[in-house]
């Protein structure tokens, strides 16, 4: 898109603050600015009043059967040996969602570059590349990675894995991508700045990470590669097991599009989605949408009905995502405080939510999905998410598991 064309679509959609913004910017800073105008998809903003109009839909919520720890027990060997032989024939990828920067844990790094070691450096970005490694040591087979980053991000993430020599991973196997980005507005739909010549932009969200792959033109690459599933997962948990043959195994002979790692739940209030069906769907109920009552339900054996918790790893099936494309993601609308710089050109950081941020959510994917398999995974070996510096899900608790699992760091 063009300066002239971008002027003009900013005008159209009653952008008038931003366009006369971008008219006082030198060429260069007006080819930016155009660039990111070129990316907004503006019905975005229309969702504002659509959804402030729409309200909140009924939402019926039924059980979902997992294949639970004593299923996998029994049929352990046939699903690791369903793994092994996609894993060799090329029909499963990998792709690690690594666009977030790690500021809550005091890194104005890519999150991925934390190092937690105590005697040696260990990096979260390494842990997991040593997670996959124990699969390509185990099949025979390296598994194409695709890395999303940010456009924050992803300069800085690009050269650590070629600093660290992709940890020991076959480089011609790993590729990155930027995430799509989605513009910040105040509460009238008003496009912020967040640089003179910059809009202030944000990450789509994880449900945009297969939209970002087609938009990076990925697609090509794997179908060439004959890509049958991808195991999407994020970065901060560093236990997980990626292209997991059992997991991949139970999926596929599950007859379902999709797969999920789950855990079971402590306790009937702990704030961790779930799975279950959402109006006979396949989905993920967050906690605060859940009641105390459907909670609290137990089975005939005891066990909570909805007792499964989500670790964000999935295995989806391409021709599957292929077909859904095309259909919108539900948008959903966040307030954020978004830093912004005024009239004055000076950086305001606000103290309390000024406007929204747009994200799309993997869950919804998920929904969209005609079924999903929840597989249970111990979650003293595979789930340490690392989100604070100290307490639940922190560097500390992740540490006690790394040991426990013989981890040395």
């Amino acid at each position: 898109m063009d300066k002239l064309s971008a002027l003009d679509a900013l005008r159209v959609h009653n952008q008038n603050e931003a366009a006369r913004r971008m008219e006082m910017l030198d060429e260069a800073g007006q080819e930016k600015m155009a660039a990111q105008v070129a990316k907004i998809d503006w019905k975005m903003l229309d969702d504002i009043k659509s959804q402030a109009a729409g309200g909140v839909k009924e939402k019926k919520v039924e059980p979902l059967a997992a294949v639970e720890l004593k299923d996998i027990e029994l049929n352990k060997a046939s699903y690791i040996e369903t793994g092994i032989r996609a894993i060799r024939e090329g029909e499963v990828a990998a792709v690690l969602l690594a666009g977030g920067q790690g500021t809550r844990l005091g890194l104005d790094k890519p999150k991925g570059t934390l190092n937690i070691g105590e005697q040696k450096d260990l990096y979260l970005f390494e842990q997991l590349i040593y997670n996959l490694l124990d699969v390509v040591n185990k099949t025979g087979a390296y598994i194409p990675l695709y890395i999303m980053t940010s456009e924050k991000n992803n300069e800085d993430t690009e050269a650590f894995f070629k600093e660290h020599s992709f940890f020991g991973y076959d480089s011609s196997f790993v590729t990155f991508f930027v995430q799509n980005m989605a513009p910040s507005v105040d509460y009238n739909g008003k496009l912020y700045m967040e640089e003179k010549d910059s809009l202030a932009m944000s990450p789509n969200g994880n449900g945009g990470w297969f939209l970002s792959m087609l938009s990076a033109g990925l697609e090509a690459d794997l179908k060439k590669r004959g890509v049958k599933w991808i195991n999407v997962f994020a970065v901060d948990n560093i236990l997980q097991r990626i292209a997991d043959p059992a997991f991949v195994g139970a999926t596929i002979q599950s007859g379902c599009s999709c797969g999920s790692k789950v855990v079971r739940k402590v306790s009937p209030d702990e704030k961790v989605g779930v799975m279950c069906k959402v109006n006979g769907h396949p989905s993920i109920i967050e906690y605060y949408e859940m009641s105390e009552e459907l909670a609290n339900l137990r089975r005939e054996d005891g066990e909570l009905v909805y007792g499964f918790g989500v670790t964000l790893n999935y295995l989806f099936k391409l021709d599957t995502l292929l077909e859904i494309a095309d259909k919108k993601l539900p948008l959903h609308i966040v307030e954020k405080k978004i830093p912004y710089i005024n009239e004055k050109g000076e950086l305001i950081k606000p103290e309390s939510p000024n406007g929204y941020k747009f994200e799309t959510l993997v869950l919804d994917m998920v929904e969209m999905m005609d079924n999903c398999v929840p597989y249970e995974v111990v979650r003293e070996h595979e789930f340490a998410p690392i989100k604070n510096k100290t307490g639940k899900d922190s560097i500390e608790s992740a540490k006690k598991l790394l040991k426990l699992n013989g981890i040395e760091f």
